[in-house]
Protein backbone atom coordinates (compact mmCIF):
# COMPACT_ATOMS: atom_id res chain seq x y z
CA UNK A 1 0.00 0.00 0.00
CA UNK A 2 1.32 3.43 -0.97
CA UNK A 3 0.86 5.83 2.09
CA UNK A 4 -0.94 8.98 2.17
CA UNK A 5 0.97 12.06 1.55
CA UNK A 6 1.61 13.78 4.98
CA UNK A 7 -0.32 16.73 5.02
CA UNK A 8 -0.13 17.64 8.67
CA UNK A 9 1.88 20.76 7.61
CA UNK A 10 -1.49 22.56 6.61
CA UNK A 11 -2.39 24.58 9.24
CA UNK A 12 -6.09 25.52 10.63
CA UNK A 13 -6.20 28.58 8.62
CA UNK A 14 -4.59 26.78 5.56
CA UNK A 15 -8.07 24.46 5.58
CA UNK A 16 -10.30 27.63 6.27
CA UNK A 17 -9.03 28.64 2.77
CA UNK A 18 -8.10 25.53 0.81
CA UNK A 19 -10.22 22.49 0.00
CA UNK A 20 -9.12 19.70 2.41
CA UNK A 21 -8.72 16.43 1.14
CA UNK A 22 -12.28 14.41 1.38
CA UNK A 23 -14.11 11.14 -0.37
CA UNK A 24 -13.37 12.25 -3.86
CA UNK A 25 -9.66 13.16 -3.26
CA UNK A 26 -9.17 9.98 -1.46
CA UNK A 27 -11.21 7.93 -4.21
CA UNK A 28 -8.78 9.63 -6.92
CA UNK A 29 -5.56 8.56 -4.92
CA UNK A 30 -7.19 4.48 -5.00
CA UNK A 31 -7.69 4.63 -8.56
CA UNK A 32 -4.13 6.36 -9.25
CA UNK A 33 -2.68 3.25 -6.45
CA UNK A 34 -4.67 0.79 -8.35
CA UNK A 35 -3.05 2.12 -11.88
CA UNK A 36 0.11 2.42 -10.31
CA UNK A 37 2.30 -0.51 -12.37
CA UNK A 38 0.68 0.91 -15.63
CA UNK A 39 1.72 4.03 -14.33
CA UNK A 40 5.32 3.32 -13.91
CA UNK A 41 5.29 1.35 -16.98
CA UNK A 42 4.39 4.08 -19.26
CA UNK A 43 7.48 6.33 -17.72
CA UNK A 44 5.11 9.82 -17.91
CA UNK A 45 7.30 13.09 -18.38
CA UNK A 46 4.85 15.47 -18.00
CA UNK A 47 1.83 15.47 -15.51
CA UNK A 48 -0.95 17.88 -14.99
CA UNK A 49 -3.29 18.72 -12.15
CA UNK A 50 -5.96 21.07 -12.44
CA UNK A 51 -7.29 22.09 -9.35
CA UNK A 52 -4.68 20.75 -7.29
CA UNK A 53 -5.79 22.16 -4.10
CA UNK A 54 -3.90 21.11 -1.11
CA UNK A 55 -1.39 19.25 -3.32
CA UNK A 56 -1.99 16.11 -2.12
CA UNK A 57 -2.98 14.01 -5.20
CA UNK A 58 0.22 15.07 -7.34
CA UNK A 59 2.02 14.41 -3.93
CA UNK A 60 0.95 10.90 -4.18
CA UNK A 61 1.22 11.02 -7.91
CA UNK A 62 4.91 11.51 -7.53
CA UNK A 63 4.77 8.53 -4.59
CA UNK A 64 4.08 6.05 -6.94
CA UNK A 65 6.17 7.25 -9.85
CA UNK A 66 9.50 7.29 -7.67
CA UNK A 67 12.68 8.77 -8.34
CA UNK A 68 11.75 10.04 -12.12
CA UNK A 69 12.20 13.00 -14.63
CA UNK A 70 8.64 13.23 -14.32
CA UNK A 71 7.39 16.84 -14.08
CA UNK A 72 4.88 18.03 -11.77
CA UNK A 73 2.64 20.83 -12.94
CA UNK A 74 -0.12 21.94 -10.90
CA UNK A 75 -2.90 24.76 -11.59
CA UNK A 76 -5.60 26.28 -8.73
CA UNK A 77 -7.40 29.35 -9.05
CA UNK A 78 -6.76 29.88 -5.31
CA UNK A 79 -3.91 31.58 -4.32
CA UNK A 80 -3.72 30.05 -1.29
CA UNK A 81 -4.10 26.46 -2.76
CA UNK A 82 -0.98 26.70 -4.89
CA UNK A 83 1.00 27.73 -1.90
CA UNK A 84 -0.37 25.14 0.36
CA UNK A 85 0.72 23.04 -3.15
CA UNK A 86 4.29 23.79 -2.77
CA UNK A 87 4.10 23.45 0.65
CA UNK A 88 2.69 20.03 0.25
CA UNK A 89 5.57 19.00 -1.99
CA UNK A 90 8.35 20.39 0.35
CA UNK A 91 6.74 18.32 3.21
CA UNK A 92 6.74 14.85 1.03
CA UNK A 93 10.19 15.50 -1.32
CA UNK A 94 8.26 15.73 -4.35
CA UNK A 95 8.93 18.96 -6.89
CA UNK A 96 5.84 19.99 -7.13
CA UNK A 97 4.95 23.02 -9.47
CA UNK A 98 2.28 25.15 -8.62
CA UNK A 99 0.98 28.18 -10.77
CA UNK A 100 -2.51 29.72 -10.19
CA UNK A 101 -4.38 30.36 -13.09
CA UNK A 102 -7.70 28.98 -14.09
CA UNK A 103 -7.92 25.57 -15.82
CA UNK A 104 -4.52 25.13 -17.63
CA UNK A 105 -4.59 28.30 -20.01
CA UNK A 106 -1.13 29.40 -19.98
CA UNK A 107 0.36 26.14 -20.80
CA UNK A 108 -2.16 25.39 -23.87
CA UNK A 109 0.49 25.99 -26.35
CA UNK A 110 3.67 24.84 -25.41
CA UNK A 111 2.00 21.51 -23.76
CA UNK A 112 -0.32 21.01 -27.01
CA UNK A 113 -0.66 16.95 -27.22
CA UNK A 114 2.35 17.17 -24.64
CA UNK A 115 0.81 15.71 -20.99
CA UNK A 116 0.93 11.97 -20.30
CA UNK A 117 -0.74 12.15 -17.08
CA UNK A 118 -4.08 14.72 -16.84
CA UNK A 119 -5.87 14.73 -13.71
CA UNK A 120 -8.69 16.70 -12.71
CA UNK A 121 -11.58 17.14 -9.94
CA UNK A 122 -13.96 19.51 -11.14
CA UNK A 123 -16.01 21.34 -8.24
CA UNK A 124 -19.38 19.94 -8.81
CA UNK A 125 -21.70 20.61 -5.95
CA UNK A 126 -24.93 22.23 -7.38
CA UNK A 127 -25.71 25.69 -6.05
CA UNK A 128 -26.94 28.94 -7.25
CA UNK A 129 -25.66 30.70 -9.90
CA UNK A 130 -25.12 33.98 -7.68
CA UNK A 131 -23.36 31.67 -5.19
CA UNK A 132 -21.02 29.93 -7.51
CA UNK A 133 -20.39 32.98 -9.24
CA UNK A 134 -18.86 35.17 -5.90
CA UNK A 135 -17.09 31.82 -5.30
CA UNK A 136 -15.14 32.00 -8.25
CA UNK A 137 -14.31 35.98 -8.31
CA UNK A 138 -13.45 35.43 -4.64
CA UNK A 139 -11.13 32.64 -6.23
CA UNK A 140 -11.24 31.22 -2.64
CA UNK A 141 -12.33 27.86 -1.09
CA UNK A 142 -15.65 27.91 -2.33
CA UNK A 143 -14.62 28.11 -5.82
CA UNK A 144 -13.14 24.20 -5.42
CA UNK A 145 -16.59 23.06 -4.80
CA UNK A 146 -19.31 25.56 -6.00
CA UNK A 147 -20.54 24.31 -9.48
CA UNK A 148 -23.48 26.63 -9.74
CA UNK A 149 -26.69 25.03 -11.46
CA UNK A 150 -27.01 21.53 -11.33
CA UNK A 151 -22.87 21.52 -10.07
CA UNK A 152 -21.67 21.97 -14.10
CA UNK A 153 -22.44 25.56 -14.58
CA UNK A 154 -18.57 27.26 -12.86
CA UNK A 155 -17.16 24.42 -15.15
CA UNK A 156 -18.61 26.24 -17.99
CA UNK A 157 -17.53 29.62 -16.82
CA UNK A 158 -13.69 28.36 -16.34
CA UNK A 159 -14.08 27.23 -20.03
CA UNK A 160 -15.47 30.61 -21.71
CA UNK A 161 -11.99 31.94 -22.94
CA UNK A 162 -10.97 28.53 -24.67
CA UNK A 163 -12.60 27.80 -28.05
CA UNK A 164 -14.48 24.82 -27.67
CA UNK A 165 -17.46 22.99 -29.68
CA UNK A 166 -21.48 23.88 -28.44
CA UNK A 167 -21.64 19.76 -26.72
CA UNK A 168 -23.09 19.72 -23.00
CA UNK A 169 -20.52 21.32 -20.23
CA UNK A 170 -18.56 18.50 -18.69
CA UNK A 171 -18.38 17.17 -22.25
CA UNK A 172 -16.86 20.16 -23.19
CA UNK A 173 -14.12 19.79 -20.96
CA UNK A 174 -13.35 16.25 -21.53
CA UNK A 175 -12.96 17.31 -25.42
CA UNK A 176 -10.77 20.49 -23.95
CA UNK A 177 -8.68 18.42 -22.16
CA UNK A 178 -8.35 15.66 -24.07
CA UNK A 179 -7.60 16.81 -27.87
CA UNK A 180 -5.64 19.74 -26.64
CA UNK A 181 -3.74 18.74 -23.39
CA UNK A 182 -3.33 14.90 -23.72
CA UNK A 183 -0.34 13.11 -25.36
CA UNK A 184 -0.61 10.51 -27.76
CA UNK A 185 0.10 7.79 -24.58
CA UNK A 186 -1.57 9.93 -22.13
CA UNK A 187 -3.76 9.40 -19.31
CA UNK A 188 -6.46 11.71 -18.10
CA UNK A 189 -8.23 10.56 -15.02
CA UNK A 190 -11.73 12.90 -14.21
CA UNK A 191 -13.65 12.69 -10.93
CA UNK A 192 -17.41 12.27 -11.83
CA UNK A 193 -20.76 12.22 -10.60
CA UNK A 194 -23.29 9.44 -11.29
CA UNK A 195 -25.68 12.16 -12.28
CA UNK A 196 -23.17 13.32 -15.44
CA UNK A 197 -24.74 10.65 -17.58
CA UNK A 198 -21.11 8.92 -17.46
CA UNK A 199 -22.14 6.22 -20.12
CA UNK A 200 -23.25 9.24 -22.83
CA UNK A 201 -19.84 10.59 -22.36
CA UNK A 202 -17.89 7.83 -22.45
CA UNK A 203 -19.79 6.73 -25.71
CA UNK A 204 -19.31 10.05 -27.56
CA UNK A 205 -15.65 10.30 -26.59
CA UNK A 206 -14.82 6.95 -28.26
CA UNK A 207 -17.40 7.60 -31.26
CA UNK A 208 -16.42 11.12 -31.93
CA UNK A 209 -12.34 11.00 -31.17
CA UNK A 210 -11.38 7.39 -30.87
CA UNK A 211 -10.56 7.71 -27.29
CA UNK A 212 -11.54 5.22 -24.88
CA UNK A 213 -12.49 5.08 -21.62
CA UNK A 214 -13.24 2.90 -17.99
CA UNK A 215 -14.57 3.63 -15.12
CA UNK A 216 -11.64 2.60 -12.81
CA UNK A 217 -13.02 2.98 -9.56
CA UNK A 218 -16.32 3.84 -8.10
CA UNK A 219 -18.07 4.59 -4.70
CA UNK A 220 -20.88 5.86 -2.62
CA UNK A 221 -19.88 9.43 -0.51
CA UNK A 222 -22.39 10.05 1.68
CA UNK A 223 -25.58 11.52 -1.07
CA UNK A 224 -23.10 11.21 -3.60
CA UNK A 225 -21.90 8.57 -6.39
CA UNK A 226 -18.43 9.07 -6.99
CA UNK A 227 -16.32 7.79 -10.24
CA UNK A 228 -12.95 8.14 -11.52
CA UNK A 229 -13.15 7.63 -15.41
CA UNK A 230 -10.13 7.19 -17.56
CA UNK A 231 -9.80 8.29 -20.92
CA UNK A 232 -7.03 7.11 -23.01
CA UNK A 233 -6.25 7.54 -26.80
CA UNK A 234 -5.47 4.01 -26.94
CA UNK A 235 -6.20 0.84 -25.20
CA UNK A 236 -3.67 0.83 -22.48
CA UNK A 237 -1.13 -2.23 -22.36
Amino acid sequence: MIPTPDFSHLTRHDLEQVYDPAEDTFLLLDALEQEAEALRKECPLICLEVGSGSGCVSAFLGKILGQSSSLYLCTDINKHATRCTLATGKQNKMPLDPVTCSLARPFLSRLHHAVDVLLFNPPYVPTDTEEASSAQSSAGIAGSWAGGADGMEITNCLLQDVEVSSFPILWNIINYASQCLLSPQGRFYLVALKQNDVPSIRSRMLEDFGLTSQVVIERRAGREFLLIIRFTRTVPS
